[in-house]
């Protein structure tokens, strides 16, 4: 936890996240993206894009809107069952939820997906489970509260419809469905994908922004033949994980998780949990999700999901299988991953994020070593501004400068000193490697471009 707390200070430090509404105090659980975190999060969805829809064959994306008619989550069964147990505490009067607090109290020897409402008070009263705020064991019974976020719309008071924030992306990419697959002339198998943010009305642990009440989602739906589709479960869950792999992640630090209780319509799901500070958590889902999805739309909307194959002439409602990633949760294991703390000669410790060059939020920083050779710095600036975001600081000596574009995870530093003015040469400073070249500056662009690419 050490780490994880000097993480949430650098986050706040150097601009990469900020407590929401932060002047009045702040709002529980919300989070700001700052000038760099904005970078980094929106690089780590471009990386994921580019993977799952530009590289992908047969794979479309989409940008559904927030609101949507009622009756989609009706036939999601959003409205009916999408609850969580939750137990007031009776002496201070804090909400938990029941499941969080036996999988504390257990240290995670006990799953408590496996268990009912009334399997999860009992397990409370018996084993004493203590109030997280107050220390106390003084419970109500379990409640199950709606998780999503209600408004209404209408222009008068006497005219006014229920609707949601959409607790989830995924449904945008089902009522979808037939629309991608005729203006695409999509043919089965193919793909619907979709970043956009979600909201949902729970109690959060207060651990940074591993779970806030709004999020953003990255889901990738692939719609395939029944009898194709644990073989494409299985690609998924591969894909998900060398997805991972390929923006820096050790893979000792990754692990599948087979859920052990599946929902009533699921075939198959696991998820891809990372090793943040605060233990091994979800950070990813592949499920499959068979036909219940189209099925419920077709039954609720009165519109036919049936697929008709050109080459067969057969009609069926196609299988799903869902891969579905928090761009927030992802932001903070990159965070978490990158995170190093180096000795140097001289018992000096360098803080350093060792991002992929390729999400970084800053690609390079053009440093002046005098402010008198700024206007020469402008112009590489310029140069290389056209084609990444490029860093510009001239304030305090070159070293702590390099120090400031390590803390922000900079890969490459570009120092424009005397030489320059006569060789038209610059320094470039690795990050990893602390180590420096010279190199002309009409071969910068080439040089970055080479280094970032994914």
């Amino acid at each position: 936890m050490e780490n994880f707390d000097k993480i949430v200070n650098l986050c706040k430090s150097r601009g990469f996240i900020f407590p929401g509404s932060d002047i009045y105090d702040g709002l529980a659980n919300t989070w700001d993206y700052g000038p760099v975190g904005v970078e980094l999060k929106n690089n780590i969805k471009r990386a994921w894009w580019k993977t799952f829809v530009q590289r992908a064959p047969h794979s479309y994306g989409i940008d559904a809107d927030i609101f949507m008619n009622s009756r989609v989550w009706d036939a999601s069964g959003h409205t009916a069952s999408f609850s969580d147990p939750k137990m007031d505490c009776k002496s201070c009067k804090s909400r938990f939820r029941a499941d969080n607090l036996i999988e504390a109290h257990s240290k995670g020897k006990v799953n408590p997906d496996l268990m009912t409402n009334e399997e999860m008070e009992k397990y409370i009263a018996e084993h004493k489970v203590a109030c997280p705020k107050c220390g106390k064991s003084d419970w109500t019974g379990i409640r199950n509260f709606n998780l999503m976020f209600s408004t209404s719309r209408g222009v008068t008071d006497d005219n006014q419809n229920l609707i949601y924030l959409r607790p989830e992306t995924a449904q945008g990419e089902f009522v979808n469905f037939l629309n991608v697959q005729r203006s695409m002339r999509a043919k089965v198998p193919f793909g619907i994908a979709q970043i956009g943010k979600a909201f949902r009305n729970e109690v959060t642990p207060g651990n940074f922004t591993f779970r806030t009440i709004e999020f953003e989602q990255m889901e990738h739906q692939w719609f395939c033949k029944a009898e194709d589709s644990m073989g494409y479960y299985a690609d998924f869950k591969k894909k998900a994980w060398d997805f991972l792999l390929s923006i820096g992640f050790n893979p000792e630090h990754l692990r599948y998780h087979d859920h052990d209780k599946l929902a009533h319509y699921a075939k198959a799901a696991c998820d891809i949990q990372y090793l943040y500070p605060i233990g091994w958590e979800e950070l990813n889902g592949i499920h499959h999700r068979g036909d219940w999805d189209l099925s419920r739309h077709q039954e609720f909307s009165g519109k036919s999901m049936l697929y008709l194959d050109p080459f067969t002439n057969e009609k069926y409602i196609p299988n799903v299988i869902e891969y579905s990633i928090g761009a927030d949760r992802l932001t903070l294991a990159v965070l978490c991953e990158a995170y190093d703390e180096e000795k140097l000669e001289g018992g000096d410790t360098r803080v350093v994020m060792h991002f992929h060059p390729a999400i970084a939020p800053y690609k390079v920083a053009v440093l002046p070593l005098q402010k008198n050779l700024s206007d020469k710095a402008r112009e590489v600036y310029d140069k290389l501004a056209k084609h990444f975001m490029v860093s510009f600081d001239e304030a305090g000596s070159i070293g702590k400068r390099y120090r400031r574009q390590d803390e922000i995870g900079t890969p490459m530093c570009v120092t424009i000193d005397f030489d320059t003015l006569e060789d038209n040469t610059v320094t470039i400073r690795d990050r990893d490697t602390m180590e420096q070249i010279r190199l002309n500056i009409d071969e910068l662009v080439d040089y970055v471009a080479k280094k970032v690419e994914f």
